[in-house]
């Protein structure tokens, strides 16, 4: 991969993602509709479900798929379809939330490994492999452990524990950009930090993050929803996907689909943010010289 071709407007990261969309596959297209289906059933879950996810069916308790309930019905007789739409919002948001704070502490952080005097230098890389010495769930356990058990909380700790590795990732590009042969030259110009930094240095070295942002998305979810699933995550009688998977360990062989579904949704949804932006930088990088 050339990282050290000069970011110009018409080799923007924005401009170039809108151009290599258009030629990707069938799958990705597939996982792209995926993605919008669930940002969809976040933003305006009225529009796909009649019911409120916390109304009951005591006649229809524990009901296998039918016409009524499409995916079925839990042991107190709610209604799985609509309690998945429902949930999508808060495991959309807690993915969309969690990288953000994961790059928010990634960017400045990778930046300071890089960019600082040696002595500094050393010690942030420091920082970051002690950091990256964890596992991201461990961390994640730690930190929810500690901030208590909410929607908001499990994203800062996912978002915590998430943030080393990008931090990491920062920092090798930003060494390598800022070692590149036009930032030389524009040194050699007589440009000044600031603008070598600003011009150069910073959008060429963030250029990376783009597709690795959509993954981190996916992963985010998936952690989240683990997290729930442990018992330290969100709370019943919320209707995030983990909160369905854990609230469904009870009844698994009795009703397995209060598990399958939710966890499909899970799933689905981390592998079509996977596939999707995996192929946009796969192409992007292709289109190179």
């Amino acid at each position: 991969m050339n990282i050290t071709r000069p970011l110009t407007s018409e080799h923007s990261p924005g401009s170039r993602l809108l151009r290599e969309a258009r030629h990707l596959p069938p799958l990705a297209w597939l996982s792209l509709a995926v993605i919008v289906l669930t940002a969809w059933a976040s933003i305006a879950p009225a529009t796909l479900v009649r019911h409120s996810p916390l109304e009951t069916d005591l006649l229809n308790t524990l009901a296998p798929f039918s016409a009524s309930h499409w995916l079925g019905t839990d042991e107190i007789g709610r209604d799985l379809y609509t309690r998945l739409v429902h949930g999508a919002r808060e495991s959309f948001l807690i993915g969309l939330l969690a990288m953000a704070i994961a790059l928010a502490l990634a960017l400045p952080l990778g930046f300071a490994a890089a960019l600082t005097p040696p002595w500094l230098r050393a010690l942030m890389d420091r920082l970051i492999e002690i950091l990256l010495s964890f596992p991201t769930l461990l961390l994640a356990l730690l930190l929810v452990s500690l901030l208590g058990q909410s929607p908001l909380n499990v994203a800062i700790a996912v978002g915590l524990g998430s943030a080393p590795g990008y931090a990491r990732l920062v920092r090798g590009q930003t060494l390598l950009v800022r070692s590149s042969a036009y930032v030389e030259a524009a040194v050699a110009l007589g440009h000044s930090h600031a603008r070598v930094l600003l011009q150069h240095v910073v959008p060429n070295a963030i250029r990376p993050l783009i597709p690795v942002t959509g993954l981190g998305v996916g992963k985010a979810i998936v952690w989240s929803s683990s997290l729930s699933f442990l018992g330290l995550g969100v709370r019943p009688p919320s209707s995030e996907w983990g909160a369905l998977l854990a609230a469904g360990k009870a009844q698994l062989l009795e009703a397995p689909w209060l598990m399958i579904v939710p966890g499909t949704a899970v799933v689905l949804v981390a592998l079509s943010f996977s596939t999707l932006f995996s192929h946009v930088q796969a192409r992007a990088e292709g289109s190179q010289p």
